[in-house]
């Protein structure tokens, strides 16, 4: 369970460890190991961090945030030429209204987006997500820009998580291999309109289900709060050239409970248009998620490690999709 902390989130500069992300002696360098600690505090106590020195320049995040921007304006009747259906394997675009979490109607509208995959190779689990990212004809660039920013978002998460893994005691690669050697990645691309009054819910109270998830939000607006062990939310409030960064389900079992996914939601009570990119990295599609042995041995005492789950990444990704958009309906 995430402890108390009163305003900012931890601010953790991660250059060194992207300069030392390959080299095995990792931890003999000081700007590493400060990172390290700084993030193995953040994962204990928060759950979520800002993510500063990633290497990813200001100036695309920006980019990418001002096209989403652009596609957002865009009339219904164009936005629909994507629209998510469960035919094309839940990816595409959502209007408002169409996404639930916990049960409740969300008031966000947003593009999700899936790694591809070849027919056939998940079996029968991954026929439900089978299918090609649809991508909008206006912004025309939109498409090669956000192929772009996967690429590096996910180079990115991979060496992130080898600190988290060196912060935990392992080696750099506890995170790699059969679990995440091939990992399955997930973006949502989200507008949340403006509103006149206050706790209009733009996403509900959740957990992230994966392993660890970029956020590229607008600079100008607060909207994404963190709830505080005391039950308290606080406001993520956004840090220019920053990713938010927060820790999943996932992460949780195979940690063995050490780190604990936080709680969060979204409330946009500004009266402009806020959007946000999230990027989730992920197991594997079809890993076997479990505490690992690794770190059930380091940490036998602690009250907290009493993870036993056993969950199929994929099985549980399904599900969380089609409980997600079970009211999923045809709009004129």
């Amino acid at each position: 369970m995430a402890t108390n902390f009163k305003s900012h989130l931890p601010i953790i500069d991660i250059k060194p460890l992207l300069v030392k992300c390959n080299g095995s002696d990792m931890m003999d360098d000081t700007g590493v190991a400060e990172a390290v600690r700084k993030l193995d505090q953040a994962c204990r106590d928060v759950g979520f961090f800002y993510v500063i020195g990633h290497g990813i320049s200001e100036s695309l995040m920006r980019k990418v945030k001002e096209m989403t921007h652009r596609f957002f304006k865009l009339p219904y009747e164009e936005k629909l030429k994507i629209k998510i259906t469960p035919a094309v394997g839940y990816r595409g675009y959502q209007r408002i209204g169409v996404n639930y979490t916990s049960g409740k109607q969300d008031f966000h509208e947003a593009i999700d987006c899936y790694r591809e995959f070849k027919q056939g190779k998940y079996g029968e689990t991954g026929k439900v997500l089978e299918g090609l990212n649809q991508w909008p004809e206006y912004p025309q660039e939109y498409k090669g820009l956000m192929d772009e920013y996967i690429k590096l978002c996910t180079d990115l998460s991979r060496n992130i998580l080898r600190g988290i893994s060196l912060a935990l005691g392992g080696s750099p690669y506890e995170f790699e291999g059969e679990m995440v050697g091939d990992p399955f990645w997930v973006m949502r691309i989200i507008g949340y309109p403006g509103v006149n009054q206050e706790n209009v819910i733009g996403c509900g109270a959740h957990t992230d289900y994966g392993l660890l998830t970029l956020i590229n939000q607008d600079d100008d607006k607060t909207a994404l709060q963190v709830e505080n062990l005391a039950g308290d939310w606080v406001s993520a409030i956004p840090i220019p050239g920053s990713f938010i960064c927060n820790i999943g389900d996932m992460l949780k079992i195979l940690s063995n409970g050490v780190y604990e996914s936080t709680l969060h939601r979204v409330i946009n009570n500004s009266h402009r248009y806020r959007v946000c990119i999230a990027f989730f990295y992920e197991t594997n599609f079809d890993a076997v998620v479990e505490p690992l042995d690794i770190f059930k041995e380091k940490y036998p005492g602690d009250k907290r490690s009493q993870v036993s789950r056993r969950v199929v990444y994929g099985e549980h990704l399904v599900n969380k999709v089609q409980t997600t958009f079970e009211n999923l309906v045809e709009h004129s």
